[in-house]
Formats: C-alpha cells, structure tokens, sequence
C-alpha cells in the first residue's frame, strides 16, 4: 500500500471514529463500531474489545473527554480534526487499520472504555484480572499521544480533599470567629513553598514531582466568617516511588490542628520499561525519541499485571483535550509504518 493510499485509509477511519460520540460511561457504539471492523475481534465484556492472541499487547481507549462543540469531526488534506482526534481516536485508527490490513501479525489488540475517568472506575484493571492470557504478554505498547515518540514510564496520580475547619461567626466581628478561609490559604501557601516541584531521575529519565491546590470551596454568606473550607489537591509522583510512600508524603505536609485530608483516588506511578527488547527494536526502527511520561496512563495497569509497558501513539500531547483538537495525517501514517515496521519483521 502506498503512503497515499495508506494517508487517505487512516485519515477517513480516524474522522469515521470521531464521529462516534464516546465520552467516558457512553462508549458502548464505539465498542460496537470495533467489533465490527476488526477482524476476528470478540465481546470481552464491560465494553472491552479483543482481537488476537499475540505476546505484543497494542492497547487503546475508546473514551473521550465531554465535547466542546467539536463533534462531528472535519478533515482537511493534512489534518483531522474534532473530538479525540489527538486522544485517541487517531491511535484507534492505526490499530484497526493493522489489523486489516494483516499487518499487525503476534499481536492482541485490546480496546477498553473509561480510561480518562479516575482509576477507581477503570475498565482494564477488571479485564486483566479476568483474562488471564493479557497478563502473559511480553510487552505492551499503551497507543497514548505522545507524537511519535516513545514516552516510559508513568507519573503517580492522587486526587485528595483538604478539610479546614474555624468557628463561624459576624463578619462584622471576625476577631470573635475562626476563619477556615484564611486557615486554608496559610496551609496551602505552606505546602507550596515545603513541597515546590522537585526533579527525580529514574533510569535516566527525568520526571517532576508536583502537588497542586486545583480548587477551593468556601463561605455561606457575604455577612458570615465561614468555618469550614475545603481544598482540592492533585500530587504527580515519579516512578520509584510507591503509591504507599506517596500518599504518606502528602499526609505528612498536610498534617496540623483542624485540618483534615481524604485520599480519593491513588492511581500507581509505573517503571521505565526502555531496555524491553520489543521497545528497543520500535525505538531503533522508527528513530523514535525517548522521553519520560510527566501524566499517568495505563501503562501503570500493565505494570502492576507484571506486563512491561510504554507509551507510543500519533496523537500529539499538545493537542489532547483541546477544543480545536487535531491529529496530523503525516503522523497517523508514521506510526502505522513504525509498527509495521517491527511486527511484520
């Protein structure tokens, strides 16, 4: 197949996937729209799509962010452009594509929904559990954005909730009252400044820790000293660090009279996998860049079921959850060459 053909073949499935609406807990079309294209793809329950039964794991995620006005999709000669173009419809494309075209041979190709809701509700964990030939892979290539470029390992990701409490009282006497507002913003001035974003090398990768204050809540009236506040905290940790070790730092900064945290979610930091012979043979074939993944992505799922992992997608990272988002056509078909490349070798 010629690059022309093959850019116009990845191009209309990529606009054809955007098309189907798919936000997270609403991909049961898409799921569908799989099962019917790939060839020999079977039912794995929960929305979770299997074709093959090879040791190389190619993986995607059949659910978007909510739409902004950015569906139905549109093509221009370049570019595609609409809802999960970037994240990851592109990547869906390159995937059935292989498959149709007999070129993805020893491969499993594993389709799952709700990836970009918290980890608590995702869809791969229970289908690794419950299919016990995935957690037997050599290697899984997780089709993320990363623009072509190999992207290891994962950050940690905790979602928390910081309570302040004070004592209510008139705003027209606030020294007779404790104001929890004043009490969050001292704690969450200190923990900036006791834990600002530090760098962490692992395996000569260099990734950034960072906690974050992402919201505030608070207040009841415009004439009331409000005596309780609640912040919401966002902490990316690196890989070697435990999601255990994690969540003890951040109970350890947070700590003090009248406050109180809530872990909500701790989704596992993953390890490079780079020295993987299969990963090693796909950076060598397409002269892929290397580069540590500063987000969290199911890599650490794969991880955790014992199989070796890394990000390598079309999409690019820039581009995921935008409005105007796009996937560049040249990249769809840099990526489908790149696998290519090494399954069919």
């Amino acid at each position: 197949m010629s690059d022309e053909e093959l850019a116009r073949r990845l191009a209309a499935r990529t606009l054809e996937l955007v098309d189907i609406p798919s936000q997270s807990r609403n991909e049961a079309a898409i799921a569908q729209h799989v099962l019917s294209a790939v060839p020999g793809a079977r039912d794995a329950g929960d929305g979770c799509v299997l074709a093959g039964d090879g040791p190389v794991l190619l993986a995607g995620h059949l659910d978007t962010v909510p739409a902004q006005d950015n569906i139905p999709g549109r093509a221009e000669p370049d570019a595609v452009h609409g809802l999960g173009a970037s994240d990851m419809k592109a990547a869906l494309a390159v995937m059935i594509e292989l498959a149709i075209a007999g070129r993805a041979p020893g491969t499993t190709l594993c389709f799952f929904p709700r990836e970009e809701l918290p980890v608590s509700e995702s869809a791969l964990t229970p289908l690794l559990e419950r299919e016990p030939t995935l957690r037997e892979a050599e290697v899984a290539i997780v089709m993320e954005p990363t623009a072509n470029a190999i992207h290891a390992g994962c950050l940690g990701n905790i979602n928390a909730t910081w309570t302040f409490h004070g004592v209510s009282g008139h705003s027209a006497r606030p020294w007779l009252a404790d104001n929890a507002i004043e009490r969050a913003a001292r704690a969450i001035a200190e923990l900036a400044a006791a834990a600002p974003p530090q760098r962490a090398e692992f395996d000569g990768l260099e990734f950034t820790e960072a906690i974050s204050a992402v919201g505030i809540e608070a207040g009841i009236a415009r004439n009331v000293i409000p005596d309780r506040a609640t912040a919401h905290l966002n902490y990316r940790y690196s890989p070697g660090r435990t999601a255990a070790d994690a969540e003890a730092r951040l109970r350890d900064l947070c700590a003090g009279d009248g406050r109180e945290l809530e872990i909500e979610s701790n989704a596992p930091s993953a390890p490079v996998a780079t020295a993987h012979p299969f990963v090693q043979r796909l950076i060598e074939s397409g002269a892929l860049d290397v580069a540590p993944k500063q987000a969290w992505t199911p890599v650490a799922e794969f991880a955790l079921a014992g199989v070796p992992a890394v990000n390598f997608g079309p999409g690019d990272p820039a581009q995921a959850h935008r409005r105007d988002e796009l996937v560049e056509v040249e990249a769809l078909v840099r990526s489908f060459r790149t696998l290519e490349a090494v399954l069919c070798a």
